[in-house]
């Protein structure tokens, strides 16, 4: 018999205890009925509309979000703006939605975890420690190989699916690079840290102007890492296959399908 809700929700606190998450987050049920049985889990980044239509043709009982739909405070789900539309989609399909945010961020199979893991970096450690060794937001880890920052971001290019974007460096093209920092998602509140400071590049997605020009002219002056800037979406995407698979082996006959459509908001760039 297929697992209700409730029970599924016990797994997912297990594999991404609801303590994990920072203060500010929103991860958790957002909607659905505790009781209802669960035959198909559908994996997304974004809770947006093309998303939740395609969970729903597929016959999904549950979406499980990576970034929480009601993060920010709403005053109406009415259905004549996203928020509001997503909502009613689920409710009329009978298909429920979990967010699994900054408490899949910090553990040890999380979206920064993975990111390295693709990396094939080794002796990995949070760039701020959680409430276990493994456990933390960001990674700090040597390449295999050392490299330069050109091949790095290359790789990237290549790890990464495909966004207008693509992969953004600050550095010269052949600096040496072996220890690597990285945060997946919005990292640039993490350019300060002594962690990041120490190695030769930090990776992340969202960096604003000012933060990276200043380490970037810290460089000139005192030495600071290389920076590579890639899409938020790309750089979590990688770890709903990791996602997939825990829930799979966790809730065997449950259907787990993983979502392709590329929600990264920006759909071409010039190049100049």
């Amino acid at each position: 018999m297929a697992p209700t809700l409730a029970q599924v929700l016990d797994i997912t606190e297990s594999l991404w205890p609801a303590a994990g998450a920072e203060g500010w987050d929103a991860s958790g049920l957002v909607s659905g009925d505790r009781n209802a049985l669960v035959q198909h889990i559908h994996l997304t980044v974004d809770a947006v509309i093309d998303t939740i239509d395609e969970a729903i043709e597929l016959g999904a009982d549950l979406v499980i979000a990576h970034h929480p739909l009601l993060l920010r405070g709403v005053t109406s789900v009415a259905e004549d703006r996203y928020k509001g539309a997503v909502i009613a989609r689920l409710i009329r399909a009978d298909c429920a939605l979990l967010a699994a945010h900054t408490n899949a961020d910090v553990v040890e199979t999380g979206t920064s975890a993975t990111l390295a893991a693709r990396l094939g970096l080794t002796n990995l450690r949070p760039i701020v420690p959680g409430s276990s060794p493994d456990v933390g937001i960001g990674r700090i880890g040597q390449l295999p190989e050392p490299t330069t920052l050109g091949r790095l971001a290359r790789e990237l290019g290549d790890i990464l699916p495909p966004t207008a974007g693509g992969v953004l460096a600050s550095g010269s093209y052949d600096a040496p690079v072996s220890t690597v920092a990285l945060c997946a998602g919005a990292g640039d509140s993490l350019l300060g840290d002594p962690g990041v400071l120490a190695a030769d590049v930090y990776i992340t997605s969202d960096l604003r102007h000012h933060p990276a020009s200043e380490l970037r002219e810290n460089a000139r002056i005192a030495g600071s890492p290389a920076l590579i800037d890639v899409s938020h979406w790309a750089s979590e995407w990688l770890w709903l296959e990791k996602a997939a698979a825990q829930l799979g082996a966790a809730l065997e006959g449950v259907t787990i399908t993983i979502s392709e459509l590329r929600t990264d908001p920006w759909d071409f760039a010039i190049v100049q």
